[in-house]
């Protein structure tokens, strides 16, 4: 919001592992006290309503399995860029690529390295015989996976390394695609380029190279990351409707509008605010989402240091919240805080809830950090209607303040 001015958005953090998404109304996150969805999972702690999923710019490219025209998969998990690799270690990671591409047939671990993360050696107490000797055959350099493995295994072996936080996996990623494209620029493009001239050797169902190039592999791994970025936003604004977002956005009909597929029946799928893209890699990524969310997308001019932005221009938020009920007729009872008083008409009831709940927020707000907060309160009321009477049953005050953190000298 202070890097755009614009109070309504959807919110899109692009990182290496993962896409945040959350949205902003009013100028304000929504809020869920379920707290975020990480991997589909709430984490049941109140939080920003935010939902994570693993795409990012070093996400894993693999292949769909069984079909005759394999789509482009990415994620869930990371990879250490071959660029990022070929950089920090040199010939031992291109000689190793340029081995692979002079055998005839490509290899199923061809462009893949394990290396150690650097844990300490203590954090490896516990492993198996199986997971130790592999363990031990890694080390601080990158191994070519095709040396290191010698059976299908011992690749289940090498992934509950990783999962341990052991070992890391090298492999071709949309970093490496940006890298040979020449929208990126600063780690090794040499090792890009050999890593997807070995992707694009993979064959389809028919036996054929999945792609003419390391150009256009690498073209068709940056324009499924963009449009994996455009479902997973509608994902989220779909569920902020009430809906569930996943299987919303798998609908064919979803699909063919997101496509602009042509047909008798011309579909559209519009998001009503605009996209606010987060992240490094977000000026590459998202430059091509607005016609697959029907809204722009604005990306901020430092959008690359926007969450150490946002920890300087943050607001402190509180809430306070008190009901006023009506045990009896014409006895209007308000519990607030830690008290509980009874009131003769409604009217004083409610305006006495009000100024608690600005009491309270006030006092809770210098607490928190800020001495110039803005008190906002809303009141819900509920009633019926009895015999053209209106007739009081609840009311529901809610206070929050906001305002900027107090300088500490």
């Amino acid at each position: 919001r202070h890097m755009t001015g614009l109070d309504n958005a959807v919110v899109s953090d692009i990182g290496g592992t993962t896409t945040d998404v959350a949205v902003l109304d009013g100028g304000r996150p929504r809020l869920d006290p379920e707290g975020a969805t990480v991997g589909g999972f709430r984490t049941m702690v109140e939080a920003v309503a935010m939902r994570t999923f693993g795409l990012g710019g070093d996400s894993e490219v693999t292949l769909e399995d069984g079909v005759l025209n394999p789509k482009i998969l990415l994620g869930p998990r990371r990879l250490v860029p071959l660029a990022l690799a070929g950089m920090a270690h040199g010939t031992a990671v291109t000689s190793e690529l340029e081995r692979q591409l002079r055998a005839p047939n490509p290899g199923r671990m061809d462009g893949r390295f394990a290396v150690r993360t650097g844990v300490p050696d203590r954090l490896a107490a516990g492993l198996t015989g199986a997971e130790a000797k592999l363990y031990e055959l890694i080390g601080a350099v990158p191994l070519a996976v095709d040396r290191l493995l010698t059976s299908n295994a011992q690749n289940a072996t090498l992934n509950r390394l990783v999962s341990r936080g052991l070992v890391h996996v090298a492999g071709f990623t949309p970093s490496d695609a940006a890298h040979v494209l020449g929208k990126q620029a600063n780690w090794d493009p040499i090792a890009a380029r050999l890593g997807a001239e070995l992707f694009a050797r993979k064959r389809d169902g028919r036996g054929q190279n999945i792609a003419a190039s390391p150009e256009a592999i690498s073209e068709r791994v940056l324009v499924t990351l963009t449009r994996w970025s455009a479902e997973y936003i509608l994902e989220t604004a779909f569920a902020e409707d009430g809906l569930d977002g996943a299987s919303t956005v798998a609908h064919a009909l979803v699909q063919r509008a997101v496509d602009a597929h042509p047909g008798i029946a011309r579909l559209s799928v519009a998001l009503d605010r605009p996209v606010i893209g987060l992240g490094a890699s977000a000026p590459l990524h998202y430059a091509g989402l607005p016609p697959l969310i029907g809204n722009d997308c604005v990306v901020p001019r430092d959008t690359d240091v926007a969450n150490a932005l946002g920890a300087v221009v943050g607001q402190v938020r509180v809430s306070a919240e008190a009901r006023v009920s009506q045990p009896m007729e014409g006895l209007f009872r308000l519990a607030s805080g830690e008290t509980v008083r009874d009131f003769l008409d409604e009217a004083t009831a409610i305006a006495a809830a009000e100024a608690d709940v600005r009491a309270i927020v006030a006092e809770r707000a210098m607490e928190a950090g800020t001495d110039s907060a803005e008190i906002d309160v809303a009141t819900e009321f509920r009633v019926s209607t009895v015999e053209a009477q209106r007739m009081f049953i609840e009311a529901h005050v809610v206070a929050v303040a906001s305002g900027r953190p107090r300088i500490a000298v």
